[in-house]
């Protein structure tokens, strides 16, 4: 399973993201434009010294993405209303989890192009959570379900 970021627009988040990717061993795709320069200060101190040891990508388009991946299946993270709640959507290992840009989501032609959508339960009147929040709680519901934890936890050197 990937963790694909479409556009992210705060270091700080895909700073996290990339130190959480590192720590679970998946690959982040990171997919442009950026609203910020990938050497920012802030990116780097939020995924500190894992960043190096992060397997990630960086795509210089949607369409590019897409192409690359096309026998994939990408699930977005999105809270329009033909989304299945994440934890009652049936998550397959070589899936590829995407999440929006923190300022505007998806863009909407791209986002027709994601078929699977999923999303967090909320309270009412509330717009949204953070990005690298959501992703990684969408992230562990998928690993949990492919019992990816267990594997995880037999590799763990104490």
């Amino acid at each position: 399973m990937n963790l694909a970021l479409y556009h992210p627009q705060i270091p700080q988040n895909t700073g996290t993201l990339l130190r959480l990717a590192s720590c679970i061993g998946i690959q982040l795709d990171l997919i442009r434009p950026f609203g910020f320069i990938f050497s920012d200060k802030k990116l780097k101190r939020a995924g500190m010294d894992y960043i190096q040891f992060a397997d990630y990508k960086i795509h210089d388009s949607f369409e590019k993405f897409c192409e690359e991946y096309s026998e994939r299946r990408l699930v977005a993270l999105d809270i329009g209303i033909d989304s299945v709640s994440h934890h009652d959507f049936m998550y397959q290992s070589n899936d590829i989890l995407i999440v929006g840009s923190e300022h505007y989501g998806f863009l909407g032609e791209d986002l027709e192009k994601i078929r699977c959508r999923v999303s967090i339960p909320m309270l009412s009147q509330r717009r949204s959570m953070n990005m690298a929040i959501a992703a990684a709680m969408v992230l562990s519901e998928a690993m949990s379900q492919l019992n990816v934890w267990s594997f995880l936890q037999s590799q763990r050197v104490i």
